[in-house]
């Protein structure tokens, strides 16, 4: 990934503020109920007046699923020629999470709009199944918010200057949902995931973990290089590069203190604790 040019587009934000970028990981709405849970949380902040951009993933185990239907449809390992294909495929996961989750949201009473993710502004390069984000173009995506919508991106996928939809690498959300904050004037940007933070190690593994409250981006990005998966390595980088602020946390916390790690501190990130914000 090309981070000039992502920091090229950083600048075309001219916004009254820094909107909140929040991302779904695939645990966190992997049922309705579960949905409905995120988009609470989503509305509760734009009722606080907070100008917010979802990126979700496709719902738990959708990916897999989907990968093996598209085996079976092959009898056997969908040959090269039909890359293109399997990337429309794959794709349906995030899309079909971005329509329920906007869908979620209308039904709360707050405008939203699912959008893929060239509708977004994510321009990628490379081929099917391993595109690499080159910018994000935020025009859309500040208009939308200027009307007092809710973007809901796809996220894992983007459109190259062919027009042709391209799927990232596994777990390729997360680095749409950074490069979306960093094109959106380096906005903290939420991780929302199953785990209550980041630990040293797995903590369904290994109880005695250390969790942790605060990193540097340093600090995550050498945490995800070593295989910690609650944040992708490639979007930490790109976080780190950029200085993007994160706050990973599990869609259980509550809304006024979801708690979690924070990631390069910076300036509040719309997490209000007894009305008075939080930085990330």
């Amino acid at each position: 990934m090309s981070t000039g040019r992502v920091v090229a587009a950083v600048h075309l934000y001219r916004g009254p503020e820094r909107p909140l970028v929040v991302k779904f990981g695939g645990t966190s709405l992997a049922t309705p109920q579960r949905m409905r849970r995120a988009a609470a949380r989503v509305a509760a902040y734009a009722r606080e007046g907070r100008n917010v951009v979802v990126v979700v993933s496709a719902m738990g185990h959708r990916t897999d699923r989907i990968l093996r239907w598209v085996r079976d449809v092959c009898d056997g390992a969908p040959p090269a020629a039909i890359a293109r294909d399997v990337d429309r495929a794959v794709a349906t996961g995030e899309e079909l999470s971005a329509g329920l989750m906007a869908a979620a949201l209308g039904a709360m009473g707050v405008r939203a709009a699912a959008l893929r993710g060239g509708e977004a502004g994510v321009r990628v390069v490379g081929e099917f199944g391993a595109g690499r984000i080159r910018e994000v173009n935020p025009r859309r995506l500040r208009a939308l918010l200027a009307e007092g919508v809710v973007p809901v991106i796809a996220g894992f996928q983007g459109e190259r200057d062919d027009c042709e939809l391209v799927t990232l690498e596994r777990g390729g959300s997360d680095i749409t949902a950074v490069a979306v904050a960093a094109a959106l004037g380096c906005a903290p940007c939420h991780v929302v995931t199953d785990v209550d933070a980041v630990y040293a190690a797995d903590p369904r593994v290994d109880p005695g973990a250390e969790r942790f409250t605060d990193l540097t981006h340093g600090q995550m990005l050498a945490l995800a290089e070593a295989g910690a998966h609650v944040l992708h390595a490639g979007a930490a980088r790109l976080a780190h590069t950029l200085n993007v602020p994160l706050r990973v946390y599990s869609f259980r916390a509550p809304l006024r203190r979801p708690g979690g790690t924070r990631v390069g501190c910076m300036a509040a990130d719309g997490v209000v604790a007894d009305g008075v914000a939080e930085g990330v």
